[in-house]
């Protein structure tokens, strides 16, 4: 079992930063996929980021590319997502997730991460 806690979510002014904090804790293993996704209301949950454990690998989503990086640190067993410049439209409940069994292929589908944070907002003001 693992369990993954968010942080760092808040309120911020369009072109604003902030930086989420995804803490692992319980049996994590370096073959894991860590992902980033995001809820907007009233829209489906969709793909954000993602950084493979071991190599740190990563994966962003297009409309962020450039404005987001994901990253990790072994030693406090975290992953994050640097959010800059950001836009209203970024506003949304941020999910951190652990696909277990990744073995490479897809990362973007959320059915395929076993593990999910409780969500942390982001709301950006115009």
């Amino acid at each position: 079992q693992v369990h993954l806690v968010e942080s760092g979510g808040g309120l911020v002014q369009a072109g604003g930063s902030l930086r989420l904090s995804c803490a692992a804790s319980g049996r994590t293993s370096s073959g894991y996929l860590m992902g980033w996704f995001r809820q907007a209301p009233g829209k489906e949950r969709e793909f954000v980021a993602a950084i493979t454990w071991s190599r740190g690998r990563t994966f962003v989503v297009d409309p962020v590319k450039g404005r987001f990086t994901v990253s990790r640190d072994h030693a406090r067993n975290t992953v994050y997502l640097e959010m800059k410049s950001l836009k209203p439209e970024d506003t949304a409940v941020y999910y951190c997730a652990a696909d277990s069994h990744y073995r490479g292929g897809v990362y973007s589908l959320d059915n395929l991460y076993d593990y999910w944070g409780q969500g942390t907002q982001v709301t950006v003001s115009s």
